[in-house]
């Protein structure tokens, strides 16, 4: 399980490293700066599953959650998101030392 914790999250610091590249390539070439909200690059990818995924936290969660927790996640920036998530996959999958050492007896 950890195993697949720890690929998890460098899958999703792979994607923070190419959201936050496309991002500093749009602002260099606007000449000013330029961040892709995780909503905006949801939607690019694929719309339809944005809207599913919507209207299924609306109806089944509860829409007050939608309006609170969903939309604001959706405004944050999409590299910071996936950093966030990578380090949070990264601690759950992490393996503590133990604190006797390697030699303790």
């Amino acid at each position: 399980m950890r195993f697949l914790l720890r690929l998890a999250s460098l899958v999703a610091l792979a994607v923070a490293v190419i959201a936050g590249t496309i991002d500093s390539i749009q602002s260099v070439a606007a000449s000013s700066v330029v961040i892709t909200s995780m909503g905006e690059a949801w939607e690019d990818l694929n719309a339809t599953s944005l809207q599913d995924l919507q209207s299924s936290i609306s109806y089944y969660v509860h829409p007050r959650f939608y309006t609170l927790a969903f939309q604001w996640l959706m405004l944050q920036p999409a590299f910071a998101v996936f950093l966030v998530l990578s380090l949070l996959l990264w601690m759950v999958g992490y393996k503590k030392l133990p604190l006797a050492g390697r030699f303790a007896a």
